[in-house]
């Protein structure tokens, strides 16, 4: 990602070193002496990162800060401070500046932070747009994607939703083929009439007949009370019968019967009732391979599968994948809360493979909203499986790794254990770590780790 950089510092040495460095990683840099021709050039373009001294000639660094909050909210401000004007970087940091660094320090290093920072910026940028454009079918159902798999899921959904034909619902477990299921009922006539869904997976053989059509007192053992089914409850709407695949060869028949002439028939009961429901089922298993293996009736295959819709994995799905962070961060960590995410960890998330589809990544965010209590969701932050994966691809990209970064993930990865042990209390952490606390607190914003206070 190529960034512009804009950097206010009295020093020429540093201005140069800086400009010279960030050029020849690939971005464009221009360096004014003072904020207050910081501020002009603000006024005539537009920069990704400002890099400025806390105090640089008339116009100081946090006037600088307050008027790029104000007026340019996408530019990302980094301040550059001397460890006798403390109060100022504190200040500046509870001011949410984006990043800071203390003379005398590695030109190499606070490149990495204008890039680091740069990044954060473009996917926060992603992530908030991402929000504001989830797609909706139907009054009350959310299919959230706008890639060009989704986007064809939804037109067949539109499309097929009028009709009161059969549907087979396909895909992988955690698709989310149930939500598929009730935006078609909620964009079809029936949408006042009530959505009933059943997992046919859940219940026994001896129970799924009398679940799916109700039954009698009486009619089989611990039957104390007349109860109706599921196909009853869904009458002048839409029934689901999840994982369809799994209903017993026995009640194969029945359904098909009650496909045929629309009526069911109670446990127990010699009487038929008379339904309208519009039967949509969904399945994850191959049901062709079931009907070669004699595990599932061909003649019933074909009523329920007069229209079929396909839910794309999540693998095929990597441009909705913005819009679904957002959802589930929103939905755990709150509605006003921004999604904040390290570089790295979006990295794993953009690379992992998600066996486990939408409802993988559903759990992901929820634990990374958990662990990371409010501050950026880092890669550590991620369940195990997912950065577990993402570091086992480490080893083959690069079997060495250059001492000053080995070093400093060495140095945070002693700070989150010592965090850990202590329970987040900063005190006990610098007593394990021998360090002071002021030496704690500086290195927990170099590496933008949160922990509360003791």
């Amino acid at each position: 990602m190529k960034l512009a950089v804009l950097i206010a510092e009295g020093d020429p040495f540093v201005r140069g070193k800086l400009c010279e460095a960030l050029e020849a990683s690939g971005h464009t840099a221009t360096a004014v002496e003072d904020s207050e021709t910081a501020l002009s050039r603000l006024g005539e373009s537009t920069f990704d990162v400002v890099v400025s001294a806390v105090w640089t000639s008339r116009v100081d660094g946090m006037a600088l800060l307050h008027s790029i909050k104000q007026q340019t909210a996408a530019t990302a401000v980094i301040l550059i401070g001397s460890r006798d004007e403390g109060s100022a970087v504190e200040a500046a940091l509870k001011a949410d500046v984006d990043d800071h660094v203390i003379k005398p320090f590695d030109i190499r290093d606070l490149v990495l932070r204008i890039e680091r920072v740069g990044e954060r910026r473009r996917i926060g940028a992603e992530l908030r747009a991402a929000r504001a454009r989830p797609v909706t079918v139907g009054a009350g159902s959310k299919l959230i994607g706008d890639g060009p798999a989704m986007r064809s899921l939804i037109q067949r959904v539109e499309t097929i939703a009028p009709a009161s034909a059969s549907v087979m619902i396909v895909g992988e477990s955690g698709t989310g083929k149930e939500l598929v299921a009730r935006a078609i009922h909620e964009a079809s006539p029936r949408a006042a009439g009530r959505f009933v869904a059943v997992n046919c997976a859940a219940f026994p053989e001896a129970l799924i007949e009398a679940e799916l059509f109700g039954h009698e007192r009486g009619a089989f053992t611990g039957a104390v009370h007349r109860r109706e089914g599921r196909f009853k409850a869904a009458d002048g709407g839409t029934l689901l019968l999840d994982e369809v695949g799994e209903i017993p060869h026995g009640v194969q028949a029945k359904l098909l019967r009650v496909l045929q002439e629309g009526v069911i028939e109670p446990l127990g009961s010699n009487r038929q009732q008379a339904l309208d429901v519009r039967l949509i089922c969904a399945t994850h298993r191959n049901l062709k391979q079931l009907i070669l293996a004699g595990k599932f009736r061909e003649d019933l295959y074909y009523r329920l599968n007069v229209l079929d819709v396909h839910v794309p994995p999540l693998r095929q799905r990597r441009a909705d994948l913005a819009v679904l962070v957002s959802h589930f961060h929103q939905r755990f960590a709150g509605e006003h809360a921004e999604p904040r995410i390290a570089p790295r960890a979006w990295a794993v998330l953009m690379n992992y493979s998600f066996p486990g589809n939408v409802r993988e990544l559903e759990h992901a965010i929820q634990h990374a909203v958990v662990l990371s209590r409010g501050s950026e969701i880092d890669v550590w932050h991620l369940p195990y499986d997912m950065r577990g994966e993402a570091q086992a691809e480490e080893p083959s990209r690069s079997l060495f790794r250059p001492l000053h970064d080995s070093m400093r993930d060495f140095e945070r990865q002693c700070l989150l254990v010592a965090l850990h042990q202590s329970k987040g209390v900063k005190l006990e952490a610098a007593r394990l770590l021998g360090i002071s606390r002021k030496t704690l607190w500086e290195k927990l914003r170099m590496y933008q780790l949160g922990s509360r206070e003791e």
